[in-house]
């Protein structure tokens, strides 16, 4: 006879994929707890993809104002507001709060306010309270990493970065990743002097190299220090303000320096000892294709993975396991393909492979590359470009990749996901009848190969 426990499944961790098993999960009947001790919604909305989206919006404004000249606009100089828009922006967040609560609470999910500590393979502590379950989900996602350095006490992380007092004149953002690149963005959208500094040639790591070389130029020209090749070796405060010493020497004197080096699984203080909960070197829960752990009644979805790191990814998890678990439909996640973008200014986005990938795990590749200036900006007088590049395979002609810089990027790529999930081939691209006048026209109209 099967044991009676408090709940069939009790996850730690509200966001995204927490979320959305849990619900998934009451939706079929199943009795249902989740622990979060900070606020529903996880990394992306409170502190992630959400406001920072809406961040990228507000920088990108300012360029806009400058745009309408061009197509006959006169407007006053245009004045910004830093409170009004931290305070809009946790307006809204607090409007998505109240509808993850809702979306929990609709279908029976207990909520737990607190942190939750696994005490065996079917306990968790919950503010001094011991709670059975049949089965336990983490889903606790990730958290900022700053590196140990002399004077690492006066940088912020991203997480710090949507609630700062005072928009910074002057700011460091150090990191080659999304994150970091992003912000260097959004600073400088909203008139701060903006530095990013990287340790490495290139940033953004993975992605294709001629995107990263493309963006990495229209982000100096819109008026970003990028420092490659370089790091900060020691910070310390003065009277008027933080003095960066860089690794290659230089000195530089700035307001403010936010650090996007990296995220870490967040997995401290969850009692995965208790129990042997496995975990590898980047302290990542360890599972299996099912999200299982080596402890049969435990499971991991999302970041705290550090697999694919992406909320969408973390949703389709949640969804996977739950079918698992509590139905017969089977509904397994593709990694293969998923989209992805960097709202950086402009955007970067892709699908697929890079150029520098399909060289290693395919014979034979083509390249068509399109860069213009786009309609939009020949009036306006912007001098931004975009990039729009195809990966091609010649043994069956396949687009294998497809990755753009500029405007909207993401808006387009996840069409393209869809026709390279479906096997389009570049014959395909070809005979497609193109909207014009759109950037969009031109994956359909690049003819010619460039390599």
């Amino acid at each position: 006879m099967k044991k009676k426990y408090d709940f069939d499944l009790f996850t730690i961790g509200a966001g995204s994929g927490g979320v959305r098993a849990s619900r998934f999960a009451a939706n079929l009947g199943v009795k249902v707890a989740i622990a979060e001790k900070a606020s529903l919604g996880g990394t992306c909305v409170n502190v992630g993809c959400i406001p920072k989206k809406l961040f990228s919006y507000a920088a990108h404004m300012r360029e806009e104002f400058d745009d309408t000249v061009g197509y006959g606009w006169s407007i006053k100089e245009a004045d910004f507001n830093w409170a009004r828009l931290v305070e809009n922006k946790n307006i809204e967040i607090e409007r998505l709060n109240k509808i993850y609560q809702n979306l929990l609470e609709n279908p029976g999910v207990k909520i737990l306010p607190d942190h939750a500590t696994i005490v065996g393979p079917h306990e968790v502590s919950v503010g001094g309270h011991v709670y059975s379950a049949d089965r336990i989900l983490i889903a606790t996602g990730g958290e900022p990493f700053i590196p140990q350095f002399p004077g690492n006490e006066h940088v912020y992380s991203s997480n710090e970065a949507f609630f700062l007092k005072e928009l910074p004149k002057k700011v460091l953002v150090v990191g080659g990743g999304y994150i970091a690149t992003e912000f260097a963005g959004i600073f400088n959208g909203l008139g701060c002097e903006t530095t990013q500094i990287y340790r490495g040639a290139m940033f953004l790591r993975g992605f294709d190299l001629d995107a990263r070389v493309f963006l990495s130029d229209e982000m100096r020209n819109k008026g970003v220090n990028l420092e490659f090749n370089n790091d900060i070796s020691a910070i310390e405060k003065n009277a008027d303000g933080l003095h960066v010493k860089l690794k290659d020497g230089q000195m530089i004197k700035t307001d403010s320096v936010m650090y996007a080096t990296g995220r870490k699984p967040l997995t401290s203080n969850l009692g995965l000892d208790s129990c042997g909960v496995k975990t590898d070197p980047a302290n990542a829960v360890i599972v299996d294709s099912n999200y299982q752990t080596n402890v049969e009644s435990i499971y991991a979805i999302g970041d705290v993975t550090n697999r694919v790191n992406l909320t969408p990814v973390a949703l389709a998890e949640g969804m996977a396991l739950v079918a698992h678990l509590y139905s017969d439909r089977s509904r397994p996640v593709s990694y293969e393909n998923i989209p992805c973008a960097v709202f950086s200014q402009p955007n970067l986005a892709c699908v697929g492979y890079t150029e520098e990938s399909a060289r290693q795990n395919f014979s034979e590749i083509s390249i068509f590359k399109s860069s213009f200036r786009a309609l939009k900006n020949t009036l306006s007088g912007n001098a931004e470009k975009t990039l729009m590049k195809l990966v091609v395979n010649k043994a069956n002609d396949r687009v294998i990749g497809a990755h753009m810089v500029g405007p909207d990027a993401g808006e387009s790529i996840q069409g393209l996901a869809i026709a390279l999930k479906a096997g389009a081939t570049k014959a395909m691209f070809d005979s497609t009848i193109g909207i014009h006048p759109t950037s969009g026209e031109e994956w359909v109209t690049m003819r010619e190969p460039s390599s």
